[in-house]
């Protein structure tokens, strides 16, 4: 389905995004908040995964069949904040290889700027899981899908914790095909782009750099 946006209602996540939004919790705890979400999100935006019949000795019995994934997706964060989704996607998927892209929105020349990009060597026609825990504006995620469909990567699902009305419409402006996976879609933005509630700066709240 072109333009889907998909928000996860479970109580569990619910509760840990409300510690995210709360302004007192701290670095430490917000960053063990944000493994166990992207954790869970990874479950969500890997439900569809096609896996092959394979077959295991067990301590009983010989011969046993097993499921495994197929074809498993690569990983590719959003430098900065995306890197505090990472290391949870990756627990739940260890056997997937990680990329990162580097951009930010440059105010003085109106544009986005990249500084850095590396993916695995195998990431051509695989599926791609882009992790940033906001989407704002969407000027960044738009400019990391433009520059991921360059490399003629495959299927391209993005996980983020919140969501604007804004930063949705755009994506799927010019990526209809993109797959949006968060807990939340906000009221809207505040003057400097920020999400309303919101959970503030990410990467401020992450490494404590504000």
């Amino acid at each position: 389905m072109s333009g889907k946006l998909t928000l996860l209602e479970h109580p569990v996540l619910k509760h840990k995004l409300g510690c995210l939004r709360d302004k007192n919790t701290g670095s430490n705890e917000f960053r063990e908040l944000m493994r166990e979400i992207s954790r869970l999100l990874a479950y969500e935006a890997t439900r569809d995964m096609k896996t092959y019949t394979d077959k295991v000795d067990t301590p009983l019995a010989n011969g046993a069949e097993v499921q495994r994934i197929q074809d498993p997706p690569v990983i590719v964060s959003i430098m900065r904040a995306g890197n505090g989704m990472i290391d949870g996607i990756l627990q739940t998927l260890p056997i997937c290889s990680a990329g990162h892209i580097g951009i930010y929105r440059d105010k003085f020349i109106n544009n986005t700027v990249e500084y850095y990009f590396k993916l695995p060597v195998n990431a051509k026609g695989r599926t791609i899981l882009l992790a940033d825990p906001l989407l704002a504006t969407g000027d960044t995620a738009i400019a990391c899908i433009d520059r991921l469909k360059q490399y003629n990567v495959g299927n391209i699902k993005m996980l983020c914790i919140l969501c604007s009305p804004k930063g949705l419409e755009r994506l799927h402006h010019f990526h209809p095909d993109v797959e949006v996976i968060a807990l939340a879609k906000e009221e809207g933005l505040n003057d400097q782009g920020y999400l309303l509630p919101g959970i503030g700066d990410a990467g401020d709240r992450l490494y404590q750099t504000k």
